[in-house]
């Protein structure tokens, strides 16, 4: 087993040979949303040992497990662009999904479930367009544009472009929206005219304005430089408004020339149709990457309505073979979902089309599938971090983060989102972190995914002895269902159901939570773990995943006696105990050195860095 402490015992090489770790830590002063006895266990208690298939071990570490805290270079923020181009150089197809932002805050929760969902297949970015109607540019309105982009970037992980449109606008409006894009992290936008007011059929300038999707395009460069990457769009077909196609390609072309980065494509229903647009482009001398834009036919109604705002023309053939099942939404998605993949699959197979756009209209079934049957769908990419990272460009080199906000991650992100710099390589003193307040736990964002009637059907509608409370736990960590035949998905202190990690020792937890030690946040010890293996792994392969085992719970004054009097018969365990008024305060340790108690070692990396 490498030896973590002798770099040249990972790899064979000198320590002048580039290595790389991440951390997971934590302080002894407790930050996180609730407090409770927590114990840290170094050597000496057993917590798990198993052997995975490929003989890395998960087990108890041998000799003095305290790190000091490691130093990490810092990492250069990667554009959504330089992304983009590195899959084409690379050849790697990729896709993008479109959300519109909700009309409720009923539906800008399920909007956010379904980000999560659609999340897991690792599109490239997301993008959310703009609605005039929902005051677009309110950066906490849950019907809101910028809002809901914030959401996606900051709490959801996803690398976000928001829509921008000019029209009926003043300039120093539009720039303020700019600007209130450019504090959420938003660093990518896609600038358009917008739509004319409804019942408004003729164009009208607007005194001291933007008129053109062109001119907003001129403005973010002027304004912001290189800070935003710009896309725009295109039309395969044409713009409506446009007097000949050949027309609309010339203010594409000056779209471009004033510097957009890409093009997203309209809707189009044969693959021949982008095909001949890109070639097109391309002798006009437009030469930056186009993404074909995807609607999968999900209803005839909806179909209907798109066509109608888009003034696209439906190919006969869909009409003739959708006419029959048009009252048949099943019969229809079927279609719809087959159709996209024919196109899809002749578009890859051009060697033209670097990656796939798709307009979800809110939906998941379809476009899941769609991507699944063109082998898109990447449900098993490796998790880069032990946590899930957040796409604000200001995070990218953080690779440090307390324990204790493990299971809260969008609280963390939140109550952090004012500094100014991330942790990396090193967790400072504690006494210098500012963390922001919970005044605004009413957020949309901060609170559960699951209605107040879901929660009472888990948790139980009464709750009548403490052994009540305790099942609530039992039930969360095993899986069983409640006495109302409920399975318990989710506790106030979790965002989410147990992570498979925990699974390994959910046994030994059910087994003291049925004793009124009631967990909240834990993990298994793990040393010199595969940064593949299929259950603790993250990061790059090649690497090694080491863990002390970490537990944090509530328990009794009772309880709390026991431990005082038993744990200073086991120097090696780090403890800090605490109650809710923060007048009941011990610890073994020193309460402002962090401990390292997760972190990875990477082979041929840019960066040597010692614990």
């Amino acid at each position: 087993m490498p030896d973590i402490k002798n770099p040249e015992a990972i790899d064979g090489n000198s320590a002048s040979e580039q290595n790389e770790h991440s951390i997971n830590g934590t302080n002894h002063t407790s930050n996180s949303d609730h407090e409770c006895a927590v114990t840290k266990p170094q050597n000496g208690a057993n917590i798990l040992s198993r052997k995975p298939s490929d003989s890395s071990s998960i087990s108890s570490s041998p000799g003095e497990s305290r790190a000091a805290s490691p130093v990490s270079s810092r990492k250069k923020y990667v554009s959504l662009i330089e992304r983009i181009r590195k899959r084409i150089q690379g050849k790697t197809p990729f896709f993008s999904l479109e959300f519109f932002p909700p009309r409720t805050q009923s539906g800008a929760m399920n909007l956010i479930s379904r980000f999560e969902r659609l999340s897991e297949g690792h599109p490239l970015f997301c993008d959310i367009t703009w609605h005039p109607a929902g005051d677009p540019s309110n950066t906490e309105k849950p019907t809101s544009s910028t809002c809901m982009a914030g959401v996606m970037l900051n709490y959801c992980g996803i690398e976000t472009m928001l829509h921008m449109t000019c029209v009926g606008m003043s300039t120093d409006t539009i720039k303020e929206n700019l600007h209130k894009a450019k504090d959420l992290g938003i660093r990518s936008i896609l600038a358009l005219r917008g739509d004319l007011p409804e019942g408004d059929d003729h164009w009208k300038e607007t005194e001291g304005g933007i008129n053109y999707a062109t001119d907003l395009v001129k403005l973010i460069k002027e304004e912001f430089g290189d800070h935003f990457v710009i896309c725009v769009a295109g039309y395969p077909a044409g713009h409506p408004d446009c007097r000949s196609y050949h027309e609309d390609l010339q203010h594409l072309k000056e779209k471009v020339d004033a510097g957009a980065d890409f093009i997203i494509t309209q809707l189009f229903f044969k693959p021949e149709t982008f095909l001949n647009y890109v070639k097109d482009c391309r002798k006009l001398g437009i030469n930056v990457p186009i993404l074909p834009g995807i609607l999968p036919i999900q209803a005839y109604q909806s179909l209907r309505h798109i066509v109608k705002l888009s003034k696209l023309e439906v190919p006969l053939e869909i009409i003739t073979a959708i006419s029959p099942i048009k009252d048949n939404d099943e019969a229809i998605r079927k279609f719809g979902i087959d159709h996209s993949v024919d196109m899809c699959r002749a578009l890859l197979k051009s060697g033209i089309v670097p990656g796939l756009h798709f307009y979800t209209l809110n939906r998941e079934v379809a476009v899941k599938e769609v991507l699944k049957q063109l082998g898109l769908w990447n449900e098993k990419a490796p998790r880069t971090l032990p946590w899930k990272k957040s796409a604000n460009h200001a995070r990218c080199d953080e690779d440090v983060r307390p324990i204790f906000w493990r299971c809260r991650p969008n609280s963390y992100v939140y109550r952090t989102s004012e500094w100014d710099e991330f942790p990396n390589g090193r967790w400072g003193d504690s006494r210098a972190a500012s963390f922001n307040d919970l005044k605004y736990y009413h957020l949309f964002y901060l609170k559960s995914q699951s209605p107040k009637e879901e929660l009472l059907q888990m948790w139980g509608e009464e709750l009548t002895c403490e052994e009540d409370v305790w099942s609530v736990f039992v039930n969360y960590l095993t899986g069983q269902p409640n006495k109302q035949g409920v399975k318990v998905k989710r506790i106030p202190w979790d965002d989410d159901e147990i992570v498979a990690e925990t699974s390994l020792i959910a046994d030994k937890l059910a087994c003291i939570n049925k004793r009124g030690v009631l967990t909240i946040n834990s993990q298994p010890r793990v040393n010199g773990a595969s940064s593949t293996d299929p259950i603790v792994g993250w990061g790059s392969p090649n690497g090694y995943i080491y863990q002390k085992a970490y537990l944090e719970f509530f328990t009794s004054k009772e309880s709390v006696d026991a431990l005082k009097h038993i744990l200073p018969r086991y120097p090696l365990v780090n403890y800090h105990i605490i109650n809710h008024s923060g007048a009941a305060d011990y610890t073994n340790c020193d309460e402002h050195q962090p401990i390292a108690v997760t972190w990875g070692f990477f082979l041929a990396k840019k960066f040597f860095n010692q614990l």
